[in-house]
């Protein structure tokens, strides 16, 4: 049973169905495993490919911000390593 949801076939990033500890493997919906590089809170996202600095984050689909580093393929996907794109034109 999954227990990170990808939302959407486009997205690059999962949600999390549970809590998961740095180190744990988590089980994606579509059945691929990998592993949590940092703690992730329940509802937070985790980086199911690497991100480049720059690159557009993805969830349901749609781009919700920007990398503002390179992102691990496992890592927690928040505030702190993805900026908002709100507001600015043409970013999509």
């Amino acid at each position: 049973m999954p227990n990170f949801l990808i939302l959407n076939e486009k997205d690059n990033v999962a949600v999390a169905l549970e809590p998961a500890k740095a180190g744990d493997a988590v089980t994606l919906s579509g059945g691929r495993t990998i592993k949590a590089n940092q703690d992730i809170p329940f509802a937070h996202k985790i980086a199911i490919q690497p991100l480049k600095a720059g690159e557009k984050v993805l969830k349901y689909g749609e781009v919700i911000g920007a990398a503002k580093e390179n992102i691990k393929e496992g890592d927690h996907v928040h505030v702190h390593n993805i900026r908002s794109l709100r507001g600015e034109t043409g970013k999509k």
